[in-house]
């Protein structure tokens, strides 16, 4: 799929325009920001340590060209020309080509107003596009939002992975995410 496409736009619960769009190199920056800044709140994210620009752009320029070559699927919101959440789902291989695995983050002053509903919605639309049957999410037991977002749009849990992640002084649990689509 081709860089910067716009997929669709609505008005967030707030009144704010959205747009939901593929990335493109221009967001470099907003991207590199948006993960960092979820690093300094501590997110119930896998990512724990901020990325370098130098590391960032390697890894946009890969996710770049991947979506070029229709490898995996990534989606910005973008909020008065700053993008503010990310999402993708990475197709599995072998004999799992039908199976992918979504992953999303919002940057916190934009949660609880539609837009990762909206982007889950976008993902699984995209989803069936690609041919894929099922798709599979997974959170920290404590993340109770993005739970909800995840059931909300179709989601049930499948898997409990008990003391999965370490982070400040607890064991958290991960919960396994599942929705069959098509």
């Amino acid at each position: 799929m081709e860089t910067g496409k716009i997929l669709t736009n609505f008005n967030a619960k707030d009144g704010r325009n959205v747009i939901l769009r593929t990335p493109r190199w221009e967001d470099l920056d907003d991207l590199m920001e948006l993960i960092n800044s979820l690093v300094e709140e501590e997110a119930e994210i896998l990512v724990t340590q901020k990325f370098t620009r130098e590391a960032e752009a390697e890894w946009l320029h890969r996710a770049l060209s991947r979506l070029e070559k229709d490898e995996l699927f990534f989606l910005v919101a973008e909020v008065e020309k700053k993008a503010v959440a990310s999402s993708d789902f990475q197709i599995q291989g072998e004999d799992a080509e039908h199976v992918g695995e979504i992953g999303i983050i919002v940057r916190n002053g934009y949660r609880n107003l539609g837009i990762g509903s909206e982007i889950m919605n976008t993902l699984l639309e995209q989803a069936a596009t690609f041919g894929l049957r099922t798709v599979t999410v997974n959170a920290f037991a404590t993340n109770k939002r993005a739970i909800h977002v995840y059931e909300k749009v179709g989601f049930v849990q499948t898997g409990r992975t008990p003391k999965k992640h370490f982070r400040q002084g607890r064991f958290i649990d991960e919960i396994i995410m599942t929705k069959v689509i098509g």
